[in-house]
Protein backbone atom coordinates (compact mmCIF):
# COMPACT_ATOMS: atom_id res chain seq x y z
CA UNK A 1 0.00 0.00 0.00
CA UNK A 2 1.12 3.43 -0.82
CA UNK A 3 1.14 5.02 2.19
CA UNK A 4 0.88 8.71 0.49
CA UNK A 5 -1.89 7.62 -1.78
CA UNK A 6 -4.68 5.77 -0.39
CA UNK A 7 -7.70 4.25 -3.00
CA UNK A 8 -10.94 3.02 -2.41
CA UNK A 9 -12.86 1.47 -5.03
CA UNK A 10 -17.13 0.41 -5.23
CA UNK A 11 -18.86 -0.19 -8.17
CA UNK A 12 -22.13 1.55 -7.65
CA UNK A 13 -25.08 1.56 -9.27
CA UNK A 14 -26.02 4.85 -10.14
CA UNK A 15 -25.38 7.78 -13.16
CA UNK A 16 -22.16 9.52 -12.77
CA UNK A 17 -24.01 12.45 -13.14
CA UNK A 18 -26.14 11.84 -9.75
CA UNK A 19 -22.82 10.43 -7.69
CA UNK A 20 -21.73 13.68 -9.24
CA UNK A 21 -24.18 15.33 -7.95
CA UNK A 22 -23.90 14.86 -4.69
CA UNK A 23 -20.41 14.92 -4.49
CA UNK A 24 -20.74 18.84 -5.47
CA UNK A 25 -22.91 19.34 -2.89
CA UNK A 26 -20.46 19.94 0.15
CA UNK A 27 -23.58 20.25 2.86
CA UNK A 28 -24.46 16.64 1.77
CA UNK A 29 -20.87 15.41 2.96
CA UNK A 30 -21.48 15.01 6.64
CA UNK A 31 -23.50 12.13 5.49
CA UNK A 32 -21.12 10.28 3.58
CA UNK A 33 -17.95 10.94 6.12
CA UNK A 34 -16.42 7.27 6.90
CA UNK A 35 -14.96 8.49 10.02
CA UNK A 36 -18.35 10.56 11.11
CA UNK A 37 -15.89 13.05 11.86
CA UNK A 38 -17.73 15.68 10.23
CA UNK A 39 -20.31 17.51 11.97
CA UNK A 40 -21.79 20.26 9.06
CA UNK A 41 -20.55 22.62 6.54
CA UNK A 42 -20.07 25.96 7.84
CA UNK A 43 -20.15 27.67 4.43
CA UNK A 44 -19.93 27.49 0.94
CA UNK A 45 -19.20 29.86 -1.75
CA UNK A 46 -20.94 27.87 -4.29
CA UNK A 47 -23.05 24.54 -4.57
CA UNK A 48 -22.28 22.93 -6.41
CA UNK A 49 -18.95 23.43 -6.46
CA UNK A 50 -16.39 23.78 -9.17
CA UNK A 51 -12.50 24.72 -9.38
CA UNK A 52 -11.90 27.66 -6.86
CA UNK A 53 -14.60 27.14 -5.02
CA UNK A 54 -14.14 27.03 -1.09
CA UNK A 55 -16.32 25.41 1.99
CA UNK A 56 -15.30 25.18 5.47
CA UNK A 57 -16.26 22.55 7.86
CA UNK A 58 -16.48 21.92 10.98
CA UNK A 59 -14.66 18.72 12.35
CA UNK A 60 -14.46 16.84 15.28
CA UNK A 61 -11.93 14.15 16.14
CA UNK A 62 -12.09 14.15 19.89
CA UNK A 63 -11.66 17.71 20.03
CA UNK A 64 -13.34 20.08 17.11
CA UNK A 65 -11.76 21.70 14.94
CA UNK A 66 -12.49 23.85 11.57
CA UNK A 67 -11.12 22.64 8.04
CA UNK A 68 -10.82 25.07 5.16
CA UNK A 69 -11.71 23.14 1.64
CA UNK A 70 -10.73 24.50 -1.82
CA UNK A 71 -11.24 22.84 -5.40
CA UNK A 72 -8.43 21.85 -7.00
CA UNK A 73 -9.93 19.53 -10.06
CA UNK A 74 -12.84 19.75 -11.13
CA UNK A 75 -14.90 17.78 -14.59
CA UNK A 76 -18.49 17.65 -14.45
CA UNK A 77 -19.66 13.78 -13.75
CA UNK A 78 -15.78 12.66 -13.94
CA UNK A 79 -13.74 13.80 -10.97
CA UNK A 80 -14.05 16.34 -8.22
CA UNK A 81 -11.02 17.21 -6.06
CA UNK A 82 -10.42 19.45 -2.66
CA UNK A 83 -7.36 20.16 -0.82
CA UNK A 84 -8.07 20.49 3.16
CA UNK A 85 -6.07 22.79 5.58
CA UNK A 86 -6.58 24.52 9.09
CA UNK A 87 -4.73 27.18 10.70
CA UNK A 88 -4.99 29.17 7.77
CA UNK A 89 -2.85 26.79 5.40
CA UNK A 90 -0.23 25.97 8.37
CA UNK A 91 -1.43 22.66 8.78
CA UNK A 92 -2.73 20.06 6.34
CA UNK A 93 -3.11 19.87 2.59
CA UNK A 94 -4.13 16.75 2.32
CA UNK A 95 -6.00 16.19 -1.22
CA UNK A 96 -9.67 13.99 -1.29
CA UNK A 97 -10.27 13.53 -4.58
CA UNK A 98 -12.90 11.25 -6.57
CA UNK A 99 -12.76 9.86 -10.01
CA UNK A 100 -16.24 8.32 -11.74
CA UNK A 101 -15.90 5.84 -14.52
CA UNK A 102 -18.97 4.56 -16.12
CA UNK A 103 -19.41 0.86 -16.85
CA UNK A 104 -21.93 -0.86 -17.63
CA UNK A 105 -22.62 -1.98 -14.00
CA UNK A 106 -23.03 1.84 -13.12
CA UNK A 107 -20.10 3.85 -12.41
CA UNK A 108 -16.97 2.93 -10.77
CA UNK A 109 -15.73 5.61 -7.90
CA UNK A 110 -12.22 5.58 -6.98
CA UNK A 111 -11.78 7.71 -3.77
CA UNK A 112 -8.27 8.86 -3.18
CA UNK A 113 -6.74 10.43 0.05
CA UNK A 114 -3.26 11.76 -1.12
CA UNK A 115 -1.11 13.11 1.77
CA UNK A 116 1.80 13.76 -0.46
CA UNK A 117 2.54 17.33 -0.37
CA UNK A 118 0.11 17.56 3.05
CA UNK A 119 2.77 19.13 5.92
CA UNK A 120 1.81 16.27 8.42
CA UNK A 121 2.60 13.53 5.94
CA UNK A 122 5.31 12.25 8.14
CA UNK A 123 2.80 11.53 10.52
CA UNK A 124 0.08 10.74 8.38
CA UNK A 125 1.46 7.75 7.16
CA UNK A 126 2.51 6.10 9.89
CA UNK A 127 1.39 3.37 12.26
CA UNK A 128 -1.92 2.34 11.37
CA UNK A 129 -3.29 5.58 10.08
CA UNK A 130 -3.36 4.24 6.21
CA UNK A 131 -5.00 1.26 6.86
CA UNK A 132 -7.96 3.18 9.47
CA UNK A 133 -8.20 5.93 6.37
CA UNK A 134 -8.83 3.13 4.24
CA UNK A 135 -11.24 1.81 5.90
CA UNK A 136 -12.99 5.28 6.61
CA UNK A 137 -13.07 5.69 3.01
CA UNK A 138 -14.70 2.15 1.94
CA UNK A 139 -17.44 3.22 4.84
CA UNK A 140 -17.96 6.77 2.85
CA UNK A 141 -18.19 4.74 -0.42
CA UNK A 142 -20.64 2.47 1.00
CA UNK A 143 -22.99 5.29 2.21
CA UNK A 144 -22.31 7.61 -0.70
CA UNK A 145 -24.16 3.93 -2.90
CA UNK A 146 -26.69 3.92 -0.45
CA UNK A 147 -27.89 7.47 -0.94
CA UNK A 148 -27.67 7.73 -4.66
CA UNK A 149 -29.69 4.21 -4.84
CA UNK A 150 -31.61 5.36 -2.54
CA UNK A 151 -35.58 4.59 -3.60
CA UNK A 152 -37.41 8.21 -2.69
Amino acid sequence: MDSDRIRAVRTVDASAARIFAVLADPYAHPALAGAEDVVEVVSATEVPLREGSEFEVRMSRGLPYTTHNVVVAHVQNQTIAWRTTMLGGLVGGRVWRYDLEVVPAGTIVTETWDVSEDRQRWLLTRGRRPEATQRQMTRSLERLAAQVTARG
